[in-house]
């Protein structure tokens, strides 16, 4: 299949084409430049890997949880080209794109991102079964969590700046518990490609045209708008 994938979720995004059986995939850790370079790399990558927009059997993206500005982006850009050229979106989780990799394995494995104020945005899976639901987390209840599973070790998810904050700041309330950290993370487009293709072959539904991210929390905006009503 034919498809184009974007996880502009965190600080790191990674856009990527999918030509049948070969992928051209572009990653950038800018900061703020994130929205002068997104659509010219969704351009770069279709063209290297030989495809124009028409010829796309799917658009995916990371839906969120992760940064505010980035999925917003993210979302205004595949939303527009789905609009363009008629082709379905599905949306992902990020958590469980970022667990993807590792779901063949028996162990736990704990899928987070730093949601900043001391808290993450987490989930764990055993075997690929969510063992407790995607949510943000203040550091001491994950770490609860984390303490009444009955493994002794776990494999952390994400992208390794969080999965550092975590053993800074989690790691450290769990009950003797071993961390292993990944020493390198795939794109998280590679997961978008094998899973929206596995819900393609189960017919499972795109995403509605007034889906939009998953964010978890309020924004800072609506926080202090609601502070002052």
């Amino acid at each position: 299949m034919k498809g184009l994938a974007v996880d502009s979720s965190i600080t790191k995004i990674s856009i990527a084409a999918k030509n049948d059986d070969y992928t051209v995939t572009a990653s950038y850790d800018i900061g703020m430049k994130q929205s002068e370079t997104l659509l010219p790399a969704i351009g770069y990558v279709l063209e290297k890997a030989g495809l124009t927009p028409q010829d796309l059997d799917y658009t995916c993206i990371c839906q969120g949880p992760g940064s505010f500005t980035g999925l917003r982006l993210g979302f205004a850009a595949v939303k527009a080209f789905e609009c363009a050229v008629k082709k379905t979106l599905y949306g992902i989780s990020t958590l469980k794109a970022n667990a993807w990799a590792l779901e063949n394995l028996s162990t736990l494995v704990v899928s987070v991102i730093d949601a900043k104020k001391d808290r993450f945005y987490a989930t764990a899976y055993k075997n690929g079964t969510e063992l407790f639901s995607e949510d943000d987390y203040p550091y001491e209840k994950l770490a609860e969590l984390l303490n009444k599973c009955e493994e002794t070790s776990f494999v952390l998810a994400g992208p390794l700046p969080d999965c550092k904050v975590f053993c800074e700041n989690v790691a450290p309330l769990l009950n003797g518990k071993t961390v292993n950290v990944p020493k390198a993370v795939p794109p998280a487009t590679d997961a978008l490609f094998a899973i929206t293709e596995k819900m393609i072959s189960e017919g499972k539904a795109p995403l509605a045209e007034y889906d939009g991210p998953v964010y978890l929390r309020v924004s800072e905006a609506e926080e202090n708008i609601s502070k002052t009503k």
